[in-house]
């Protein structure tokens, strides 16, 4: 395990009734009970207050072109959050009885986002408008491809826009959102123009954004974490045969919440883009048949399993091939499919707490996928070695590129170099951080209530985690296979440290502990009682 630093944000004064609510508020930069009740209660306002660029333009543009009877491509992403905001596009502008189909490229011979060659064969279809989802900030020569062709383009997108930027009719663009939030956002302005009666069923839609938001990790806060919030209510009542059906299959029983869709449904709707073609995903998505629904989420599914074997496959490899004195790692290797890299780089930061790069080489051309820690901007990094890259976008904590092969090498010294100036030992030192302390007493279902109030947790947004010194351990063991797990009775509390069980060693009964942990209810026992669940511990004996 990785050694962190443990960052108590709050000491606990003189505790008032609300002295735990208090603390979280003030944690999260919520200094005004206005603020508080707005982050609690989240309003569909809260996400219309948000103003995309050309957001009219973009109107303007879709409007004629429903109009006119003109022919409309959807064109999306291949992952959850593309194929959900694509969803929300094709169905809302079908509904508008616009001449609209939806269009999702094949990662390997098409590549991430708008491709030339795509916009040619559209043009040949006589395709006179493309709206994109979840991409087009970098599409420079494609859009002016486009433009040759009398394709106009309205680029709908939320990533980190580069210092050369294209020139579509419209760039309805905004940081604020995810890309299937921004899609949502443009279509309740068209829907408010073009049929104001449509807005319950367009905010019906929030469940597919919600899920976007969560899968693309956007931090849950202001209008972001209303369509959460929103979203995740419709979705416990959802008719869509698609998810219900997906649901079922991922063996989901009760409550959807950020986890389930984090970790349990994003990865089966990702998993169809990364290695075979994210169409069935977006067919899943918005189909009205019960039996292709079910067909579907068993294709997620299987897909999914293929999917988690190539990542194991290539995390084994990959772990012996960092070095130790890089910065920035960067592993390379020709049998990674690309579509699992990304998972790669993930998982290579976990373990060593560095930004990591890992790259699925090719013969001429590599695709590379980058994961970054907390104040290391990466995608900035990656765009310092533009010269050695065909292109490259993203976010400040994930980005992807392509680069010529030859290029590998002096792409991996230069981008440490960048790094030397930037990355501090502070920066190399995961933080912990922890709300406040709570005595014994506090543990119990009140204080479970009074967070559960700042659900749903995420980015910008995480689940409470707190500090309880001097736990009596009345009992040790591991559980799980190969005995991943530590199981501790502590002071009378149940508690679990997941991939903790080579703590066991080091720990007997009657000794103190100091434990760091998050407060839930014992679902697997499903008694209703409390459970621990450990991020980090300190032996006092």
């Amino acid at each position: 395990m990785i050694k962190r630093d443990w960052k108590i944000k709050s000491k606990v004064a003189k505790k008032s009734k609300s002295w735990l609510l208090d603390i979280l508020a003030k944690n999260r930069g919520l200094n005004s009970s206005s603020k508080l009740k707005g982050f609690l209660n989240p309003t569909i306002d809260q996400i219309l207050d948000i103003q995309p660029t050309n957001l009219q333009s973009g109107v303007k543009r879709i409007e004629a072109a429903i109009k006119k009877g003109e022919k409309i491509i959807v064109y999306s992403d291949y992952d959850a959050d593309g194929m959900c905001g694509t969803a929300i596009m094709w169905e809302t502008l079908n509904d508008l009885s616009a001449n609209v189909l939806p269009y999702i490229p094949h990662r390997i011979r098409e590549g991430y986002g708008l491709s030339n060659g795509a916009i040619s064969e559209l043009a040949e279809q006589k395709v006179n408008l493309i709206i994109t989802v979840d991409h087009g900030v970098t599409a420079v020569s494609q859009v002016e491809h486009a433009r040759k062709l009398g394709v106009d383009v309205v680029i709908t997108d939320h990533h980190v826009m580069p210092a050369r930027r294209p020139k579509p009719t419209a760039m309805v663009h905004s940081v604020d959102l995810c890309g299937a939030g921004v899609a949502w956002r443009l279509c309740f302005e068209i829907v408010k123009k073009l049929k104001p009666d449509y807005k319950d069923t367009l905010t019906g839609k929030l469940e597919l954004a919600a899920l976007a938001t969560i899968a693309d990790l956007v931090p849950l806060i202001g209008g972001s974490r209303a369509i959460v919030k929103l979203g995740l209510e419709i979705l416990s009542k959802t008719k869509r045969p698609g998810l219900l059906a997906l649901i079922r299959s991922a063996g989901i029983n009760g409550k959807i919440g950020t986890y389930e869709i984090g970790h349990i449904l994003a990865p089966r709707i990702n998993a169809m883009g990364r290695i075979e073609h994210g169409m069935d995903a977006l067919r899943l998505l918005c189909t009205k048949s019960k039996s292709q629904a079910h067909d579907l989420a068993e294709v997620l599914s299987r897909t999914n399993s293929k999917r988690q074997d190539l990542t194991v496959s290539a995390v084994n490899s990959a772990l012996s091939m960092v070095e130790s004195d890089q910065l920035v790692g960067v592993v390379s290797h020709e049998a990674w499919h690309e579509g699992v890299i990304g998972l790669v780089a993930s998982r290579l930061v976990e373990q060593y707490w560095r930004p990591m790069i890992a790259i699925s080489k090719g013969e001429v051309y590599s695709k590379g996928s980058a994961r970054s820690i907390p104040g290391f901007n990466i995608v900035e990094a990656i765009r310092s070695s533009s010269e050695y890259l065909v292109d490259a976008g993203g976010h400040p904590m994930a980005a992807g590129f392509t680069i010529e092969t030859r290029h590998i090498e002096v792409f991996s010294a230069q981008i440490n170099k960048y790094a030397a100036s930037r990355i501090t030992n502070e920066l190399l030192t995961p933080k912990l951080e922890i709300e406040c302390e709570l005595e014994k007493e506090d543990i119990n279902h009140k204080t479970l209530d009074e967070i559960s109030q700042f659900e749903p947790y995420g980015m910008a947004n995480p689940q409470p985690i707190f500090l309880t010194r001097n736990l009596m351990v009345e009992d040790v063991r591991t559980v799980g296979a190969d005995n991943k797990h530590l199981k501790l009775q502590v002071d009378g509390f149940g508690a679990i440290g997941f991939n903790m069980g080579e703590k066991k060693a080091e720990i007997r009964p009657g000794y103190l502990v100091d434990l760091v942990y998050t407060l839930a209810e014992d679902k697997y026992n499903g008694n209703g009682s409390l459970q621990l669940k450990i991020k980090d511990l300190a032996i006092n004996n």
